[in-house]
Protein backbone atom coordinates (compact mmCIF):
# COMPACT_ATOMS: atom_id res chain seq x y z
CA UNK A 1 0.00 0.00 0.00
CA UNK A 2 2.98 2.68 0.80
CA UNK A 3 4.15 1.81 -2.38
CA UNK A 4 1.29 2.44 -4.59
CA UNK A 5 0.22 5.61 -2.69
CA UNK A 6 4.33 6.64 -3.04
CA UNK A 7 3.37 5.69 -6.84
CA UNK A 8 0.23 7.80 -6.92
CA UNK A 9 2.30 10.90 -4.81
CA UNK A 10 4.78 10.32 -7.74
CA UNK A 11 2.61 10.25 -10.77
CA UNK A 12 0.98 13.64 -9.55
CA UNK A 13 3.72 15.53 -9.37
CA UNK A 14 5.16 14.29 -12.11
CA UNK A 15 1.60 15.87 -14.02
CA UNK A 16 1.48 19.22 -11.55
CA UNK A 17 4.95 20.08 -12.97
CA UNK A 18 4.24 19.20 -16.11
CA UNK A 19 1.14 21.47 -15.82
CA UNK A 20 3.10 24.07 -14.11
CA UNK A 21 5.43 24.19 -16.95
CA UNK A 22 2.97 24.25 -19.73
CA UNK A 23 1.27 27.45 -17.54
CA UNK A 24 4.93 28.99 -17.85
CA UNK A 25 5.41 28.50 -21.42
CA UNK A 26 1.79 29.50 -22.62
CA UNK A 27 3.03 32.97 -20.41
CA UNK A 28 5.90 33.63 -22.18
CA UNK A 29 4.27 32.71 -25.54
CA UNK A 30 1.38 34.84 -24.56
CA UNK A 31 4.24 38.23 -23.74
CA UNK A 32 5.70 37.43 -27.37
CA UNK A 33 2.15 38.32 -29.33
CA UNK A 34 1.65 41.97 -28.98
CA UNK A 35 -1.64 42.97 -27.08
CA UNK A 36 -1.72 39.52 -25.41
CA UNK A 37 -2.60 36.39 -26.21
CA UNK A 38 -6.18 37.04 -25.19
CA UNK A 39 -6.95 40.33 -26.95
CA UNK A 40 -5.87 38.56 -30.35
CA UNK A 41 -7.61 35.63 -30.03
CA UNK A 42 -10.56 34.99 -32.36
CA UNK A 43 -13.02 33.17 -29.57
CA UNK A 44 -13.25 36.84 -28.38
CA UNK A 45 -14.64 38.36 -31.37
CA UNK A 46 -16.58 35.48 -31.63
CA UNK A 47 -18.18 36.06 -28.21
CA UNK A 48 -19.07 39.42 -29.78
CA UNK A 49 -20.61 38.91 -32.55
CA UNK A 50 -22.53 35.74 -30.99
CA UNK A 51 -24.47 38.74 -29.39
CA UNK A 52 -26.86 38.53 -32.70
CA UNK A 53 -27.63 35.05 -32.54
CA UNK A 54 -28.44 34.54 -29.09
CA UNK A 55 -30.35 37.91 -28.72
CA UNK A 56 -34.11 37.40 -30.00
CA UNK A 57 -35.06 41.14 -31.65
CA UNK A 58 -31.42 40.77 -33.63
CA UNK A 59 -32.50 36.95 -34.39
CA UNK A 60 -35.38 37.86 -35.78
CA UNK A 61 -34.19 40.62 -38.05
CA UNK A 62 -31.84 38.14 -40.00
CA UNK A 63 -33.13 34.73 -39.31
CA UNK A 64 -31.03 31.71 -39.24
CA UNK A 65 -28.58 33.58 -41.86
CA UNK A 66 -27.03 35.32 -38.64
CA UNK A 67 -24.43 32.40 -38.53
CA UNK A 68 -23.01 33.49 -41.16
CA UNK A 69 -21.95 36.37 -39.00
CA UNK A 70 -20.07 33.83 -36.68
CA UNK A 71 -18.62 32.12 -39.59
CA UNK A 72 -17.19 35.27 -41.05
CA UNK A 73 -15.00 36.30 -38.02
CA UNK A 74 -13.74 32.89 -37.77
CA UNK A 75 -12.05 33.03 -41.30
CA UNK A 76 -11.87 36.90 -41.89
CA UNK A 77 -10.17 38.05 -38.97
CA UNK A 78 -6.15 37.93 -39.07
CA UNK A 79 -3.73 38.92 -36.83
CA UNK A 80 -2.40 42.26 -38.57
CA UNK A 81 -4.90 44.87 -39.41
CA UNK A 82 -3.89 44.65 -43.25
CA UNK A 83 -4.60 41.19 -43.39
CA UNK A 84 -8.12 41.36 -41.85
CA UNK A 85 -8.73 44.44 -44.15
CA UNK A 86 -7.92 42.12 -47.06
CA UNK A 87 -9.87 38.96 -46.02
CA UNK A 88 -13.03 41.07 -44.70
CA UNK A 89 -13.02 43.22 -47.72
CA UNK A 90 -12.14 40.58 -50.50
CA UNK A 91 -15.34 38.65 -48.42
CA UNK A 92 -17.46 41.57 -48.68
CA UNK A 93 -17.23 42.44 -52.69
CA UNK A 94 -17.01 39.17 -53.94
CA UNK A 95 -20.16 38.10 -51.95
CA UNK A 96 -22.27 41.69 -53.25
CA UNK A 97 -20.77 40.73 -56.69
CA UNK A 98 -22.09 37.31 -57.06
CA UNK A 99 -25.15 37.32 -55.16
CA UNK A 100 -25.52 40.09 -58.13
CA UNK A 101 -24.69 37.70 -60.83
CA UNK A 102 -26.59 34.70 -58.93
CA UNK A 103 -30.09 36.98 -59.11
CA UNK A 104 -29.17 37.87 -62.67
CA UNK A 105 -28.55 34.00 -63.56
CA UNK A 106 -31.86 33.32 -61.81
CA UNK A 107 -33.70 36.13 -63.75
CA UNK A 108 -32.11 35.08 -66.83
CA UNK A 109 -33.15 31.03 -66.33
CA UNK A 110 -36.61 31.63 -65.54
CA UNK A 111 -37.00 33.07 -68.64
CA UNK A 112 -37.04 28.98 -70.02
CA UNK A 113 -39.32 28.04 -68.11
CA UNK A 114 -39.27 24.84 -66.22
CA UNK A 115 -37.38 22.67 -68.03
CA UNK A 116 -34.74 24.84 -69.38
CA UNK A 117 -34.10 26.78 -66.58
CA UNK A 118 -31.81 23.86 -64.11
CA UNK A 119 -30.10 23.54 -67.80
CA UNK A 120 -29.48 27.18 -67.83
CA UNK A 121 -28.34 27.08 -64.45
CA UNK A 122 -25.99 24.87 -64.36
CA UNK A 123 -24.34 26.52 -67.41
CA UNK A 124 -24.30 29.75 -65.41
CA UNK A 125 -22.46 28.27 -62.69
CA UNK A 126 -20.20 26.11 -65.00
CA UNK A 127 -19.04 29.32 -66.73
CA UNK A 128 -18.52 31.72 -64.34
CA UNK A 129 -16.92 29.31 -61.71
CA UNK A 130 -14.56 28.11 -64.86
CA UNK A 131 -13.87 31.96 -65.70
CA UNK A 132 -13.46 32.82 -62.18
CA UNK A 133 -10.58 29.49 -61.60
CA UNK A 134 -9.47 30.71 -64.86
CA UNK A 135 -8.55 34.45 -63.47
CA UNK A 136 -6.55 32.71 -59.79
CA UNK A 137 -3.30 32.15 -62.49
CA UNK A 138 -3.26 35.83 -63.11
CA UNK A 139 -0.40 36.83 -60.57
CA UNK A 140 -1.87 40.12 -60.30
CA UNK A 141 -5.31 38.64 -59.56
CA UNK A 142 -3.63 35.52 -57.06
CA UNK A 143 -1.50 37.88 -55.11
CA UNK A 144 -4.18 40.42 -53.94
CA UNK A 145 -7.60 38.45 -54.50
CA UNK A 146 -7.33 35.32 -54.87
CA UNK A 147 -9.48 34.73 -51.35
CA UNK A 148 -11.85 36.96 -53.00
CA UNK A 149 -12.29 35.03 -56.21
CA UNK A 150 -12.50 31.80 -54.05
CA UNK A 151 -15.82 33.17 -52.14
CA UNK A 152 -16.89 34.47 -55.35
CA UNK A 153 -17.17 31.03 -57.24
CA UNK A 154 -18.49 29.84 -53.70
CA UNK A 155 -21.61 32.41 -53.43
CA UNK A 156 -22.67 32.12 -56.95
CA UNK A 157 -22.65 28.60 -56.71
CA UNK A 158 -25.37 28.91 -53.21
CA UNK A 159 -27.22 31.35 -54.88
CA UNK A 160 -27.41 29.93 -58.38
CA UNK A 161 -28.38 26.52 -57.41
CA UNK A 162 -30.47 27.61 -54.38
CA UNK A 163 -32.57 30.03 -56.40
CA UNK A 164 -34.45 26.50 -58.06
CA UNK A 165 -35.78 25.68 -54.56
CA UNK A 166 -36.19 29.00 -52.90
CA UNK A 167 -39.27 30.81 -53.53
CA UNK A 168 -37.68 34.07 -51.66
CA UNK A 169 -34.70 34.70 -53.02
CA UNK A 170 -33.81 38.42 -52.70
CA UNK A 171 -34.56 37.94 -49.03
CA UNK A 172 -32.35 35.23 -48.46
CA UNK A 173 -29.36 37.03 -50.31
CA UNK A 174 -30.39 40.08 -48.16
CA UNK A 175 -29.80 38.44 -45.43
CA UNK A 176 -26.57 36.58 -46.10
CA UNK A 177 -25.37 39.78 -46.87
CA UNK A 178 -25.95 42.20 -44.18
CA UNK A 179 -24.57 39.12 -41.88
CA UNK A 180 -21.62 39.10 -43.62
CA UNK A 181 -21.05 42.58 -43.78
CA UNK A 182 -21.98 42.54 -39.80
CA UNK A 183 -18.94 40.05 -39.19
CA UNK A 184 -16.51 41.65 -41.90
CA UNK A 185 -17.29 45.36 -40.10
CA UNK A 186 -17.12 44.02 -36.56
CA UNK A 187 -13.38 42.40 -37.91
CA UNK A 188 -12.30 45.60 -39.03
CA UNK A 189 -13.42 47.76 -36.19
CA UNK A 190 -11.47 45.74 -33.60
CA UNK A 191 -8.08 45.10 -35.55
CA UNK A 192 -8.19 48.90 -35.92
CA UNK A 193 -9.28 49.54 -32.16
CA UNK A 194 -8.07 47.17 -30.06
CA UNK A 195 -4.60 46.45 -29.86
CA UNK A 196 -3.98 46.85 -33.67
CA UNK A 197 -1.02 45.09 -35.96
CA UNK A 198 0.40 47.31 -38.55
CA UNK A 199 1.89 45.44 -41.76
CA UNK A 200 3.01 48.12 -42.74
CA UNK A 201 5.34 49.19 -39.63
CA UNK A 202 5.99 45.52 -39.25
CA UNK A 203 7.55 45.21 -42.79
CA UNK A 204 9.58 48.84 -42.07
CA UNK A 205 10.90 47.02 -39.03
CA UNK A 206 11.97 44.13 -41.00
CA UNK A 207 13.75 45.95 -43.52
CA UNK A 208 15.78 47.69 -40.97
CA UNK A 209 16.02 44.93 -38.93
CA UNK A 210 18.03 42.50 -41.79
CA UNK A 211 20.13 45.80 -42.67
CA UNK A 212 21.68 46.04 -38.67
CA UNK A 213 21.83 41.63 -39.37
CA UNK A 214 24.34 42.61 -42.46
CA UNK A 215 25.92 45.45 -40.63
CA UNK A 216 26.40 43.15 -37.34
CA UNK A 217 28.51 40.36 -39.45
CA UNK A 218 30.51 43.28 -40.80
CA UNK A 219 31.64 44.59 -37.86
CA UNK A 220 32.16 41.47 -36.53
CA UNK A 221 34.17 40.19 -39.29
CA UNK A 222 36.47 43.00 -39.03
CA UNK A 223 36.98 42.69 -35.11
CA UNK A 224 36.90 38.50 -35.35
CA UNK A 225 38.73 38.12 -38.64
CA UNK A 226 40.31 41.61 -40.02
CA UNK A 227 41.94 42.58 -36.97
CA UNK A 228 43.60 39.29 -35.92
CA UNK A 229 46.19 38.88 -39.02
CA UNK A 230 44.95 35.54 -39.83
CA UNK A 231 46.18 33.66 -36.67
CA UNK A 232 44.27 30.46 -37.78
CA UNK A 233 41.77 31.32 -35.48
CA UNK A 234 38.27 28.56 -35.77
CA UNK A 235 35.49 31.08 -37.11
CA UNK A 236 32.97 28.64 -36.46
CA UNK A 237 32.44 29.17 -33.08
CA UNK A 238 31.34 33.05 -33.62
CA UNK A 239 27.91 34.05 -33.30
CA UNK A 240 28.52 37.15 -35.81
CA UNK A 241 29.16 34.40 -38.76
CA UNK A 242 25.40 33.38 -38.26
CA UNK A 243 23.70 36.83 -38.01
CA UNK A 244 22.73 37.27 -41.66
CA UNK A 245 21.54 33.65 -42.14
CA UNK A 246 17.46 34.74 -41.52
CA UNK A 247 18.15 38.00 -44.53
CA UNK A 248 18.38 34.85 -47.18
CA UNK A 249 14.96 33.58 -46.43
CA UNK A 250 12.86 36.63 -45.65
CA UNK A 251 10.89 37.26 -49.24
CA UNK A 252 8.06 35.02 -48.36
CA UNK A 253 7.62 37.36 -45.06
CA UNK A 254 8.06 40.65 -46.62
CA UNK A 255 5.64 39.62 -49.64
CA UNK A 256 3.35 39.04 -47.35
CA UNK A 257 3.58 41.95 -45.14
CA UNK A 258 3.70 44.55 -48.25
CA UNK A 259 0.47 42.64 -49.68
CA UNK A 260 -1.33 43.37 -46.43
CA UNK A 261 0.46 46.31 -46.03
CA UNK A 262 -1.24 47.83 -49.29
CA UNK A 263 -4.46 47.46 -47.84
CA UNK A 264 -4.24 49.45 -44.47
CA UNK A 265 -5.32 52.42 -43.91
CA UNK A 266 -3.17 55.63 -43.12
CA UNK A 267 -1.83 55.04 -40.05
CA UNK A 268 1.28 56.73 -37.67
CA UNK A 269 3.95 57.55 -40.07
CA UNK A 270 2.58 56.01 -43.06
CA UNK A 271 0.24 57.16 -45.41
CA UNK A 272 -2.48 55.37 -47.28
CA UNK A 273 -0.23 55.56 -50.63
CA UNK A 274 2.93 55.03 -48.74
CA UNK A 275 5.43 53.22 -51.35
CA UNK A 276 5.42 49.69 -49.49
CA UNK A 277 6.61 48.28 -53.34
CA UNK A 278 9.70 50.36 -52.91
CA UNK A 279 10.19 48.38 -49.86
CA UNK A 280 10.41 44.58 -51.79
CA UNK A 281 13.07 46.19 -54.11
CA UNK A 282 15.22 47.44 -51.16
CA UNK A 283 14.54 43.75 -49.59
CA UNK A 284 15.93 42.38 -53.22
CA UNK A 285 19.21 44.24 -53.01
CA UNK A 286 19.47 43.25 -49.19
CA UNK A 287 19.12 39.51 -49.99
CA UNK A 288 21.82 40.08 -53.23
CA UNK A 289 24.10 41.80 -50.50
CA UNK A 290 23.55 38.63 -47.86
CA UNK A 291 24.27 36.13 -50.77
CA UNK A 292 27.86 38.23 -51.86
CA UNK A 293 28.03 37.72 -48.00
CA UNK A 294 27.49 34.10 -47.89
CA UNK A 295 29.80 33.58 -50.16
CA UNK A 296 32.49 35.70 -48.50
CA UNK A 297 31.81 34.02 -45.23
CA UNK A 298 32.11 30.31 -46.60
CA UNK A 299 35.43 31.35 -47.98
CA UNK A 300 37.02 32.60 -45.19
CA UNK A 301 35.35 29.89 -42.47
CA UNK A 302 37.42 27.47 -45.03
CA UNK A 303 40.76 29.26 -45.09
CA UNK A 304 40.97 30.13 -41.71
CA UNK A 305 40.93 26.26 -40.94
CA UNK A 306 44.54 25.73 -43.19
CA UNK A 307 45.90 28.54 -43.89
CA UNK A 308 49.14 29.24 -45.82
CA UNK A 309 52.32 30.03 -44.84
CA UNK A 310 53.19 33.40 -44.73
CA UNK A 311 56.38 34.64 -46.67
CA UNK A 312 55.17 38.56 -47.53
CA UNK A 313 54.49 39.79 -43.89
CA UNK A 314 54.07 43.47 -45.84
CA UNK A 315 51.96 42.24 -48.56
CA UNK A 316 49.42 40.94 -46.50
CA UNK A 317 48.98 43.73 -43.34
CA UNK A 318 48.58 45.67 -46.26
CA UNK A 319 45.38 43.82 -47.86
CA UNK A 320 44.16 42.99 -44.02
CA UNK A 321 43.91 46.72 -43.41
CA UNK A 322 42.18 47.77 -46.59
CA UNK A 323 39.69 44.96 -45.90
CA UNK A 324 39.14 45.66 -41.95
CA UNK A 325 38.59 49.20 -43.25
CA UNK A 326 36.36 48.19 -45.88
CA UNK A 327 34.30 45.65 -43.75
CA UNK A 328 34.41 48.34 -40.71
CA UNK A 329 33.02 51.47 -43.02
CA UNK A 330 30.68 49.31 -44.98
CA UNK A 331 28.75 48.04 -41.32
CA UNK A 332 28.94 51.43 -40.06
CA UNK A 333 27.21 52.94 -43.52
CA UNK A 334 24.26 49.70 -43.15
CA UNK A 335 24.01 50.65 -39.64
CA UNK A 336 23.26 54.37 -40.44
CA UNK A 337 21.05 52.95 -43.45
CA UNK A 338 18.95 50.60 -41.03
CA UNK A 339 19.02 53.57 -38.25
CA UNK A 340 17.26 56.27 -41.32
CA UNK A 341 14.78 53.61 -42.30
CA UNK A 342 14.21 53.41 -39.03
CA UNK A 343 13.47 56.91 -38.15
CA UNK A 344 12.21 57.71 -41.55
CA UNK A 345 15.39 60.31 -41.97
CA UNK A 346 17.22 60.90 -44.94
CA UNK A 347 20.33 58.76 -44.96
CA UNK A 348 23.34 61.39 -45.65
CA UNK A 349 25.12 59.99 -42.66
CA UNK A 350 26.05 56.50 -44.19
CA UNK A 351 27.39 58.00 -47.27
CA UNK A 352 30.89 59.13 -45.81
CA UNK A 353 31.20 55.36 -44.75
CA UNK A 354 30.54 54.71 -48.07
CA UNK A 355 33.04 56.53 -49.21
CA UNK A 356 35.90 55.61 -47.04
CA UNK A 357 35.23 52.38 -48.05
CA UNK A 358 35.62 52.20 -51.66
CA UNK A 359 38.65 54.30 -51.07
CA UNK A 360 39.88 51.55 -49.32
CA UNK A 361 39.07 49.47 -52.22
CA UNK A 362 40.51 51.36 -54.85
CA UNK A 363 43.77 51.34 -52.72
CA UNK A 364 43.89 47.86 -52.86
CA UNK A 365 44.71 47.76 -56.35
CA UNK A 366 47.65 49.32 -56.25
CA UNK A 367 49.00 46.57 -54.25
CA UNK A 368 51.98 44.02 -55.47
CA UNK A 369 53.29 41.59 -53.85
CA UNK A 370 56.62 40.59 -53.94
CA UNK A 371 58.44 38.01 -55.59
CA UNK A 372 59.29 35.84 -52.80
CA UNK A 373 55.49 35.57 -52.08
CA UNK A 374 53.78 32.23 -52.22
CA UNK A 375 51.19 31.75 -54.49
CA UNK A 376 48.51 30.48 -52.10
CA UNK A 377 49.07 33.65 -49.72
CA UNK A 378 48.42 35.69 -52.95
CA UNK A 379 45.03 33.97 -54.09
CA UNK A 380 43.61 33.88 -50.41
CA UNK A 381 44.26 37.84 -50.06
CA UNK A 382 43.22 38.17 -53.56
CA UNK A 383 40.07 36.60 -53.37
CA UNK A 384 39.44 37.32 -49.77
CA UNK A 385 39.38 41.33 -51.04
CA UNK A 386 37.24 40.57 -54.38
CA UNK A 387 34.50 38.94 -52.40
CA UNK A 388 34.77 41.69 -49.79
CA UNK A 389 34.90 44.55 -52.97
CA UNK A 390 31.89 42.99 -54.36
CA UNK A 391 30.06 43.02 -50.64
CA UNK A 392 31.17 47.18 -51.23
CA UNK A 393 29.29 47.08 -54.05
CA UNK A 394 26.27 45.29 -52.86
CA UNK A 395 26.16 47.49 -50.02
CA UNK A 396 26.13 51.09 -52.29
CA UNK A 397 23.33 49.81 -54.47
CA UNK A 398 21.13 48.65 -51.09
CA UNK A 399 22.05 52.45 -50.59
CA UNK A 400 20.41 53.72 -53.21
CA UNK A 401 17.67 51.62 -53.27
CA UNK A 402 17.45 53.05 -49.76
CA UNK A 403 17.72 56.85 -51.33
CA UNK A 404 14.97 56.08 -53.83
CA UNK A 405 12.68 54.85 -50.54
CA UNK A 406 13.13 58.49 -49.26
CA UNK A 407 12.56 60.08 -52.00
CA UNK A 408 9.31 58.40 -52.66
CA UNK A 409 8.41 58.20 -48.89
CA UNK A 410 9.41 61.56 -48.14
CA UNK A 411 11.99 60.92 -45.72
CA UNK A 412 13.13 64.17 -43.32
CA UNK A 413 16.02 65.90 -44.72
CA UNK A 414 18.58 67.46 -42.62
CA UNK A 415 17.61 71.19 -42.15
CA UNK A 416 20.86 72.56 -43.25
CA UNK A 417 20.62 72.47 -47.07
CA UNK A 418 23.85 72.19 -49.28
CA UNK A 419 25.20 75.26 -50.81
CA UNK A 420 26.52 75.49 -54.18
CA UNK A 421 28.55 78.97 -54.90
CA UNK A 422 29.06 80.48 -58.58
CA UNK A 423 32.06 82.82 -59.21
CA UNK A 424 30.94 85.40 -61.64
CA UNK A 425 33.43 87.95 -62.75
CA UNK A 426 32.06 91.50 -63.43
CA UNK A 427 33.60 94.27 -65.23
CA UNK A 428 31.84 97.85 -66.13
CA UNK A 429 33.09 101.09 -67.52
CA UNK A 430 32.13 102.95 -64.40
CA UNK A 431 33.12 99.73 -62.01
CA UNK A 432 36.51 98.69 -61.04
CA UNK A 433 36.65 94.82 -62.26
CA UNK A 434 35.32 92.77 -59.49
CA UNK A 435 33.36 89.30 -59.16
CA UNK A 436 30.29 88.23 -57.62
CA UNK A 437 29.56 85.19 -55.66
CA UNK A 438 26.07 83.53 -56.28
CA UNK A 439 24.94 81.18 -53.46
CA UNK A 440 21.79 78.96 -53.74
CA UNK A 441 20.57 75.98 -51.67
CA UNK A 442 20.99 72.84 -53.42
Amino acid sequence: MRRLASLRGGRSGCSRRRWLRWGRSSGRLGETIPGGFFTRSKLDWLSLISIFYYVNPLFRGLGSSTMWAVLTVVVVMEYTVGGTFSKGLNRAFATLLAGAFGLGAHQLAALAGNRGEPILLSVFVFVLAAMATFSRFVPEIKARYDYGVTIFILTFSLVAVSSYRVDELIKLAHQRLSTIAIGVATCIATSIFVFPVWAGEDLHKLVALNLDKLACFLEGLENEYFRQKITGENLKGKSFLQSYKSVLNSKATEDSLANFARWEPAHGRFSFRHPWKQYLKVGAVIRQCSCSIEALNAFISTASQSQPTITDEEFVEKVQDACAVMSSETGKALAELASAIRETKWPSAAMPHFAKAKVAAGGLKALVPSEDASLPEVLMSATTASLLSEVVQCAGDVATAVEELGHLAGFKKPEHAHKVGAINPVAGEDSQPHVVVDITDK
